[in-house]
């Protein structure tokens, strides 16, 4: 399976959730997986207002119980939310009761009707009860930003490499992506505009 892009079974397994957006709209969709953290997501935040770009925060509701400041300054900025579970579950790893109470809890601080699943998969059963409440959201480039075997030039690349119309867009505002993304972020944004890019945040199903 490529990472940076997900193969069609894949998008098959999933066919309600997003995996890119309109094709022939020259929009993208920034999103940011499993903070807040102090150490990165003021970084983000910073860089995106910088760019007068709004983007889509996935958070772990952990996280947001640790730093429920960084929840309230992403929102008063005019970002989206979206759950990422309370402990960042691997779907595979648990039953559906019990995934599915993780993902309310986490819901009980975020207040979201989007939800991506940690890790990119959960069972099947589990999908079938989310997308009740949910929008799931999934992506069309990871820039594995999180990745030991990438630098940070070659996470920029892979922004430049997979990026089309429409496509949804995967960094991480965590601490195993800062060094990277300190780098690839404003570059990447940059090199987006210059492509004649627009940014744009998923529309609310409630």
């Amino acid at each position: 399976m490529i990472i940076e892009q997900p193969s069609l079974w894949l998008r098959w397994a999933y066919p309600d959730a997003l995996w890119r957006m309109n094709s022939h709209e020259r929009a993208v969709y920034l999103t940011f997986d499993d903070g807040p953290v102090p150490e990165i997501t003021p970084f983000v935040l910073e860089t995106l207002r910088q760019h007068q770009v709004k983007a889509t925060f996935f958070m772990v509701g952990d996280n947001v119980r640790k730093h429920p400041q960084l929840y309230e300054q992403v929102v008063a900025e005019g970002h989206r939310i979206g759950n990422h579970t309370f402990n960042h579950l691997d779907g595979f790893r648990h039953g559906i009761r019990s995934y599915l109470n993780n993902v309310e809890k986490a819901n009980q601080l975020l207040h979201t009707d989007l939800f991506r699943p940690p890790h990119g998969w959960l069972k099947w059963e589990q999908y079938f009860f989310l997308r009740r409440n949910y929008q799931l959201v999934m992506w069309d480039v990871v820039t594995r930003d999180y990745s030991k075997r990438l630098n940070a030039q070659q996470v920029f690349n892979n922004v430049k490499r997979y990026t089309r119309p429409g496509s949804i867009i995967t960094f991480h505002d965590s601490l195993k992506s800062k060094d990277k993304l300190y780098y690839a972020l404003p570059l990447s944004i940059a090199w987006l505009k210059e492509q004649g890019y627009k940014f744009c945040t998923f529309p609310r199903i409630k």
